[in-house]
């Protein structure tokens, strides 16, 4: 009963709209329809996503109705006001290209870095200069700022080569050397004097001690130019550390041999990276995983250690060789690779079988 009850006065309503439609109120009849399907859509969805274009749509047709009349949007007046006063806004501040020059590009600024740093004698403008003979525009005043936010000043104060281009750079003229200790198995502290070349990493093991005298450093000195002979008048530098044990006459030694002694900053075991980096090898590989009886037994350890590193162990640095390889040719199509134990079988080496 009350379904057709609904029914009939449902169907009276549209026939009113009709006869509206007729009459020209085709208008009032689709905004009741549009109504009816606002609040549908109002019943089904708690809050709309509305995109940019429909929040600026909106916000303007707000200006064009009355206050009384706002009940139509399904959004609070105060949101319809926020979203006015932020198109008036951004009006007013739209995005606009920034005066001056263009930004330089990262790949630039990489390059104008890496320059400064691989040439520490070169200023702002040679870095332009050199990037005007790559192709690349770029003014002095652009680089200088690019050095300068990097915290790079500009030459001359960085005229003087860091540590690591000086060694590499004269790394065929340089022998370095230092101290490292054993302690046996009564505890005693045992101290090794070596030397090493810069350029092959050839290591000289010339003497262990428990007693490092200066007299004693200084005869060290002396066997080890004598057994260099000649090789010794391609070196120039003998880099050390400021250990009291190297004493005056210790440096007489070489300086009389025309070989500059330079000793290192104090507090910088970095600059005798070569030496450190060996005396790591050393401990890691050879004398920390053995018990040491006292200096004879070190000094032949030591002995037969080097003879493995100069001769056989392969070395990055220089691509993967040994200081002193061995000149052989092997035919590899019937090579059979052999183990030869070192140190009592501590370290192995492989050679092809004869």
């Amino acid at each position: 009963m009350a379904v057709s009850l609904v029914y009939l006065l449902l169907r009276q309503v549209l026939q009113m709209l009709t006869q509206l439609a007729r009459d020209g109120g085709a208008k009032d009849v689709e905004l009741l329809v549009l109504r009816r399907q606002v609040a549908v859509l109002r019943r089904q969805v708690h809050r709309p996503d509305l995109q940019p274009a429909d929040r600026v749509v909106l916000a303007a047709l707000s200006r064009l109705l009355p206050r009384q009349h706002w009940a139509a949007f399904f959004v609070t007046p105060a949101t319809l006001l926020r979203w006015h006063r932020q198109l008036i806004a951004r009006h007013w501040t739209y995005p606009h290209a920034r005066p001056g020059r263009p930004p330089v590009d990262r790949e630039i600024r990489e390059l104008v870095l890496r320059l400064a740093a691989e040439n520490p004698t070169w200023g702002h403008r040679r870095v332009q200069g050199e990037l005007a003979r790559l192709g690349y525009r770029l003014a002095a005043s652009a680089v200088w700022k690019i050095l300068h936010q990097a915290g790079v000043d500009p030459a001359p104060r960085r005229t003087g080569p860091t540590w690591k281009q000086f060694l590499t750079a004269q790394a065929h003229t340089i022998l370095a050397c230092d101290y490292f200790t054993v302690d046996t198995v009564l505890l005693k502290r045992i101290y090794v004097l070596f030397f090493i070349e810069l350029a092959t990493r050839h290591v000289h093991v010339v003497g262990v001690t428990a007693h490092p005298t200066g007299t004693w450093v200084t005869q060290q000195a002396r066997n080890l130019l004598m057994s260099l002979d000649q090789r010794a008048e391609g070196i120039r530098f003998l880099l050390r550390d400021r250990d009291t044990k190297f004493t005056a006459a210790f440096d007489t030694v070489f300086t009389a041999a025309d070989i500059d002694v330079i000793r290192i900053p104090p507090q910088a075991p970095r600059a005798n990276a070569y030496a450190e980096r060996w005396v790591g090898t050393v401990r890691r590989e050879c004398t920390d995983r053995m018990l040491i009886a006292g200096e004879r037994h070190l000094s032949s350890v030591l002995t037969e250690y080097t003879k493995h590193y100069n001769g056989h162990r392969p070395h990055r640095s220089l691509g993967q060789r040994p200081p002193n390889p061995p000149p052989q040719v092997v035919d590899l199509s019937s090579a059979r690779v052999q183990r030869r134990p070192i140190l009592g079988g501590l370290i192995n080496e492989y050679s092809h079988a004869a």
